[in-house]
């Protein structure tokens, strides 16, 4: 392989700089790799745990949702779930995990201590209350694991990015950067060794020719 290198002192000196330089990046960006990792399979293990709960949760909404369909008719139905009396807002925050901004949801619900339901209890049934409570109840958690899962997406991308700036410099930067410290030093040491055996040459000269004045 052809290395293209101006083979000089002060250009060893700036590649060994740059080496150095590389190195201890390149044990940076592993160690904060490894903490990516770590803080992920983390994440990962809470989501499906949570996930896990949830839809068991969802389960049971569904199949009250369903019960109610069956016992009401549809315009009851409809009409009982048309003008709900609470109002969710949720506000998005950010958490810095390795230089990774995940979310962090919030959430502000008007009439919390007032009454859940948008409808009287004439003509609908007791699941449907069920429904609406349980889906009430499991907001928090709903928002908990689309933050989890966004956060893991999120430190899944910098995982990736991060290992292949490691490979960059492990496989290809640093090799580089050897080989052509290698090289500079084989040419100086092989420049070196030119210049001492001419000054040999030279003084072998001299003296000869010292000698010959001498015999003279």
């Amino acid at each position: 392989m052809a290395i293209n290198v101006n083979p000089t002192r002060m250009e060893l000196t700036k590649l060994k700089r740059r080496l150095i330089t590389a190195r201890r990046g390149h044990k940076l960006l592993k160690d904060k790799r490894d903490e990516l990792m770590k803080q992920f399979l983390e994440i990962v293990r809470e989501n499906k745990s949570l996930r896990e709960l949830v839809e068991s949760k969802l389960g049971g909404v569904y199949n009250n949702f369903l019960v109610a369909s069956a016992v009401m008719s549809n315009q009851v139905l409809e009409q009982a779930i048309m003008f709900p009396k609470h109002r969710v807002e949720i506000e998005l925050g950010t958490k810095n995990i390795m230089s990774v901004n995940v979310p962090i949801f919030n959430t502000n619900t008007d009439n919390m201590n007032g009454d859940l339901f948008p409808y009287g209890f004439y003509g609908t049934s007791e699941e449907l209350d069920n429904s609406v409570e349980s889906l009430k109840n499991l907001l928090p958690q709903l928002l908990e694991l689309a933050q989890k899962e966004k956060s893991a997406q999120l430190l899944a991308a910098e995982i990736e990015k991060t290992r292949r700036r490691v490979n960059a410099l492990e496989y290809v930067m640093i090799p580089q950067m050897t080989d052509k410290i290698r090289f500079i030093t084989m040419k100086l040491d092989e420049n070196e060794r030119g210049n001492l055996t001419r000054l040999m040459k030279v003084k072998d000269m001299m003296i000869k020719q010292q000698l010959e004045v001498k015999a003279q």
